[in-house]
């Protein structure tokens, strides 16, 4: 595990506003600003893509973790400090969450939604306590964030486990929140090597 690097969750595709465009290289910059490095799914298209190039062009240090089978769909990038090829998604996803020191979540479509949920409930469960946030951009997690509420409201989801999900709409914001973030002390229910 690295501290000092931010894993982020996004689409292999931009998606359908500017404005995520902007928010991925913002946040690949506020990144570099803070001394994090990248851990990221290792694709070259998409928000993947335009978050990887803004960090590597603000001369920060970026990780691709992909499996053989998404190499060819989501074109790997050949200029990242280091790629990790995985056989399996689930290989991924555990490589990525030991990298990294933290989570961030930004726009994206069925892989980011399983991604954000896995690594979030790891941390219900007690499997690790970093920091995972949303980047809110234009209100593109509110209906999530409503479901995530319903479900508390509901008895499924306990109040201080809904908390661990931080959310901003601007990367500075959402580092910020990360830099005052403490642990919740909640009982782990089992280990890493029960999963």
């Amino acid at each position: 595990m690295n501290s000092n690097r931010v894993c982020v969750f996004c689409g292999s595709n931009n998606g359908g506003r500017e404005s995520y465009t902007h928010s991925a290289r913002a946040l690949g910059a506020a990144l570099v600003e803070r001394g994090f490095g990248l851990v990221y799914g290792g694709g070259k298209v998409g928000l993947m893509g335009i978050l990887a190039d803004a960090v590597l062009e603000n001369n920060g240090e970026v990780i691709g973790v992909i499996p053989g089978a998404l190499l060819a769909k989501e074109v790997e990038h050949r200029g990242l400090t280091k790629l990790h090829v995985v056989a399996t998604m689930h290989e991924r996803k555990a490589l990525m969450a030991e990298l990294a020191g933290s989570f961030i979540a930004m726009p994206g479509g069925l892989g980011t939604f399983d991604e954000l949920f896995e690594i979030f409930t790891w941390a219900q469960l007690g499997l690790h306590a970093k920091p995972i946030g949303a980047l809110n951009v234009d209100g593109y997690f509110d209906p999530l964030l409503a479901l995530i509420k319903h479900a508390t409201a509901e008895g499924f989801i306990r109040s201080e486990h809904e908390r661990l999900l931080l959310t901003a709409a601007e990367p500075r914001d959402l580092l910020d929140r990360f830099a005052r973030f403490q642990p919740a002390h909640l009982p782990k229910w089992i280990d890493r090597d029960q999963i």
